[in-house]
């Protein structure tokens, strides 16, 4: 019986509207790189897995400058509308070359700064886990609860012991995680992300506690601290 393989979705179809930039986060650049080609040499420079699939927007027109365009080990396919089509889409292109017991890890591309021990530790903890599972980091600050208003204020605070941010990679089993996104989809639920579809199908995803310097980079100010942060590794 062989094992199973590991497979990696990247969806890099956003436009990134809050980095009020000229062009998507993931194509903004980091030392003169590319995020997206950070954030993928930082996953394939792993050697785990078999093969990459980057869902891409119709529009984009960035690709074909990136190192990634000329990487042999990774495909390309339509992205959706939000990040869960762009997600499905690459599961359905990844269709005939993987089998159903196959692990698929979803990255988030503006997350470059994932360090190796975290992609590893997440792994080897849910590789004979059923359901799968996904990296995450316990609340630090204090969590308040506001009214919604100009001016918000404060109408309660929240107890951050069972508290934790989803970062990613996640990983879950190739046949479980199309299901839980077409049904997720179908409902017209939520989904922010691959868990809470997974959570909708009636599943329990593990928490593998990761670092707290996986940031996903989000607002301009967000480039300087990830460029500080991949120096350091």
């Amino acid at each position: 019986m062989t094992s199973p393989k590991l497979w990696l979705i990247v969806p890099a179809a956003g436009i990134g509207q809050r980095m009020q930039a000229e062009c998507p986060k993931q194509y903004l650049r980091i030392n003169n790189r590319f995020i997206l080609d950070i954030t993928l040499s930082r996953l394939l420079d792993s050697r785990l897995f078999a093969g990459c699939m980057v869902p891409l927007n119709l529009a984009d027109h960035w690709w074909p400058e990136s190192d990634a365009s000329n990487d042999d080990r990774i495909q390309t396919c339509s992205g959706g509308a939000e990040r869960a089509n762009s997600v499905l889409s690459a599961l359905h292109a990844l269709e005939e070359q993987v089998a159903a017991d196959d692990w698929v890890l979803v990255h988030d591309a503006a997350r470059p700064c994932l360090h190796p021990a975290d992609l590893a530790n997440l792994v080897s903890t849910l590789m004979d886990h059923p359901v799968g599972g996904l990296l995450a980091a316990p609340v630090a600050d204090t969590l308040k609860k506001a009214e919604s208003s100009r001016l918000p204020e404060v109408i309660g605070t929240l107890d951050r012991s069972q508290l934790w941010r989803a970062l990613t990679p996640q990983m879950f089993r190739y046949s479980m995680l199309v299901s839980a996104l077409e049904t997720a989809l179908n409902e017209k639920q939520p989904v922010t992300d691959e868990s809470s579809a997974m959570e909708f199908y009636g599943n329990m995803p593990v928490l593998v506690e990761g670092r707290s310097d996986n940031i996903k980079i989000t607002v301009p100010t967000d480039l300087d601290l990830a460029g500080f942060i991949l120096s350091r590794f």
